[in-house]
Order: structure tokens, then sequence, then C-alpha cells
């Protein structure tokens, strides 16, 4: 052991060398990151039997008095719920949600309309509260005797192939420790990723787009919501547009997404206070122009990354699962449902009792096409939020959309299949083609149909 390392025993056990072949044993995992997806995935491994040792660089949540740098509050759907369902904490965290049964939307006048999200089986989405989450889930790991937590453990260094880490604490002593399995649930910019990269056959992109995005905030008032509260809120501006959830506390997380240039633009106070009137108008009381003000400037528009990789694994050694392997821009909602559901995947491969290098094989060839689908989903979704959503051809198809699931059940609208059923994602976006397809052509055929009948019509009276 080299001077100055702490050597770190996985919750106090040595085994031999060749125990690592045995299936039927109980192996050391690692998990790389205590937020949703990490203390999820920590939760399952060891219900399957495992030592789990579970890493987090930042304060234990439940401890802190501000947690930074993650929005307050996240869209849970049918995916999400369905890998809380499998860990019997579903209940639990739906008591204190939020539903939202749709879109509010906001025109520039101030004028709202409503789109829901399911009229026909009044399906929802529920606004939760991240610390609430990852505490129900960090006190769910508490309570199995084979999951040990290590908070404001940051990792600085990994050798997958030895399963050896390298972690630091706030005291900058380094603590060194091995595990059988590496899982890494730590985030866009991910360190056991940084690890995969550099092995051969791992591909890698990312992607930045143009666009920034600042969280604002609906105060309550008078201890009550501002605006109705079950529903998603959108302000739609073309190319920027603003969203707002509701809190538990009876406030509204608001976000502003725009272009970085439209964001560079605003100057001063007077800069800012004269865009929301032009823009915002009827959300700028609500916020108060004097929190809009401190907000708005005591920070930096944030940016927004897409990333897709493959594979997910390497060999029997490490993993990688949520955003760490697919990071997405958060327009549709799904950054935590997609990471949950991997963890869902994960298990039921693991339960077929496979050589571990199989089933992590398995799970990349099972997960990658749908990761890279819903990707590319929630991209298309912001320029359906901010600018599709206000026109009437948005409308006319929602309308059609629901007109058609109400009395074919095949037909399932893209938005259903995505966020109200377990659906590969890579299929939902395959339904959405056949039916713009089927569309086309009855559009087609109905103005053809009309043409001829127009033209019948016409030479009647010249008979």
């Amino acid at each position: 052991m080299r001077q100055g390392i702490i050597s770190q025993e996985v919750n106090g056990h040595q085994e031999s060398p060749g125990a690592a072949e045995d299936e039927g044993r109980r192996r050391r995992v690692a998990v790389v990151g205590a937020g949703l997806v990490g203390s999820l995935a920590a939760i399952n491994f060891a219900r399957m039997g495992n030592q789990v040792d579970l890493y987090e660089y930042r304060e234990d949540i439940r401890q802190a008095l501000v947690v930074q740098g993650r929005s307050i509050n996240l869209a849970l759907s049918h995916r999400g719920r369905k890998a809380l369902a499998a860990v019997g904490l579903e209940e639990k965290v739906l008591v204190t949600a939020i539903p939202m049964r749709g879109r509010m939307l906001h025109d520039v006048r101030g004028n709202t309309s409503v789109v829901l999200y399911d009229p026909n089986s009044k399906q929802c989405l529920y606004s939760v509260g991240r610390r609430q989450l990852n505490e129900v889930l960090l006190d769910a790991c508490d309570k199995l005797p084979n999951v040990r937590c290590h908070f404001e453990h940051k990792l600085t260094s990994a050798n997958l192939r030895e399963g050896s880490m390298e972690f630091r604490n706030p005291n900058q002593e380094v603590i060194a420790a091995k595990a059988d399995l590496i899982v890494g649930c730590d985030g866009a910019f991910s360190g056991v990723r940084q690890q995969l990269v550099r092995l051969p056959g791992f591909n890698y992109s990312q992607e930045y787009i143009e666009t920034g995005y600042m969280e604002l905030c609906i105060p309550s008032k008078s201890g009550d919501f501002q605006m109705p509260a079950n529903y998603l809120h959108i302000w739609p501006r073309n190319s920027f547009m603003m969203i707002a959830l509701p809190n538990q506390d009876k406030s509204f997380t608001v976000t502003l997404s725009m272009p970085f240039g439209v964001f560079a633009k605003i100057q001063n106070q007077n800069d800012l206070l004269d865009f929301f009137k032009l823009n915002f108008h009827d959300a700028l009381p609500l916020i108060g122009e004097q929190q809009l003000v401190k907000d708005f400037f005591k920070t930096r528009p944030q940016h927004l990354v897409s990333i897709k990789c493959k594979p997910y694994h390497y060999a029997d050694k490490a993993l990688i699962l949520g955003d760490a392997a697919h990071a997405m821009v958060p327009y549709y909602g799904q950054g935590m449902n997609a990471g949950m559901e991997d963890v869902t995947l994960l298990t039921g491969i693991l339960e077929k009792q496979l050589r571990l290098d199989e089933a992590l094989a398995q799970f990349t060839e099972s997960r990658w096409q749908d990761a890279f689908a819903i990707c590319d989903l929630a991209m298309y979704n912001y320029v359906e939020m901010r600018d599709l959503t206000k026109r009437w051809s948005f409308r006319i198809r929602k309308w059609l959309d629901t007109l058609l699931f109400r009395y074919f059940p095949g037909w399932i609208p893209l938005y259903n299949s995505v966020s109200f059923s377990s659906m590969p994602y890579a299929q939902c976006v395959a339904n959405r083609k056949w039916q713009d397809q089927l569309l086309k052509r009855v559009s087609v055929a109905t103005l053809l149909a009309a043409i001829l009948a127009g033209v019948a019509i016409f030479s009647q009276r010249f008979i």
C-alpha cells in the first residue's frame, strides 16, 4: 500500500481470486454516484444479494441545507414509476407528488389554453421534488444491511481491468477501494465513463446545443399556488420558451430556455424587465420584478449537452447507467425516467442467471438504440414546446391522435407511448413514422377525392 493512501475494504469482505468465477456468490459492487439512478441501482444490486458500496462526491443530501446544481423538481412518468414500484417505493413517492394532467399554454397576450396529455385514460405526469425522491431512495439503501454509503468521496481514478478505484475526501486523503463490478451512475460528466473512453472499441459523442437555461421561481402567495397547480405551464415564443412545474411548497420552478445570443442581449435590469414585459408580461407580476432581477443576474445561463455512447459496459468489470450512458436535454422529461428504466431492464437481465459479461453485453445491445432514440426525441420536443404547440397544425394533430387512440387501441400517439408506456423508445419513433405515412396517404387521397368530386360537379353543369 502506497504511503498516504487509506485502504478501504469493501464491506469488510476479502475473497479469494478464484471466487470471481463463481456466478452464484455475492459480488462486491461499487456504485459511483448516489443520485436518483445510483441509489436505485444500489437497492437493486443489494436485493439480488450483492455487497454494495455507494459512493457520492457531494455531502449526504439528507443533511444538506442547500442542494446546489440540480433542478429541484422533475416529471415522473410511467417508466420511473415502474422502477420505483419494483422496489416498493412508488406509493411513498406519489403521496407527495403533484399530478400534471397536461400543458397549460400562455400566449404573448396572457391568454391560456390547455392541451391534456391523455384525455382518454386520464394518465398524467407527476411533479416530484428531486431532493425528496433522492432521500426516499437513500433511506431505502440504509435499510439494507448489505449497502454501505460513502459521502464526500470524489472518484479521482479507476482501473477498470483490476476493479480498483481511488477517491478523495474533504481532508484531501486518498482512499483506495476495490470491487468486482464498478457501476458508473455519476452523471453527464461521468468519471467512470472517462475510463471507458480510453478503452478500444468505445464510441462516444457529445453535442452542446445553442440554447442555455436559467432557473427562476414563482413563489407561493398567501400559502397557495399563484397558477393552476395540475399543469406543466409553457410560454412558447418560437425560438425560446419558459416552462414552470409545481412544487410541494406551492411555488413553481420556472426554467427559461433561450439561445445564448438572446441571453447576451440582456445586460441590465431595464433590459430584463423590458424583455419580460414584451414576452412574458403575465408571468412578471407572479415572479416579482425584484426577485426576477435578483435571480437572473446571480448566475449565468447553463449549457445543455446531449451524449451518446456505446457499449455501456466493459467485460464483467464495469457498467454505466443513466446520464453517464445517455445524457439528454431535459425537454421530454425522460432523463430520470430513462435512467430508472435502465435499472429495471438491467435487473431483468441479471435475473436470468447469465454469466455477468454476457448479461452486461445483453444490456448494452438491448438498450443503446433506445437510448439514442430518446436523446433525439428530447431535442425534437424542445422545438415542439417552444414553437409547434402554438400552431393549429399541432392542435389538429393532437385532436386526431386522441380520436384515433380512443377508437383504435393500436394507434398510440408518440407522447403517450413515450410517457405512459414501457414501449421501447426506438419503437415509439417507428410507430410515429408509420402513423405519419398513413395520415399523409389519407390526406393525399382525401384531397384527390375532393378534387375529382369538384371536377365531376363542375362537369355536370355543362352536360
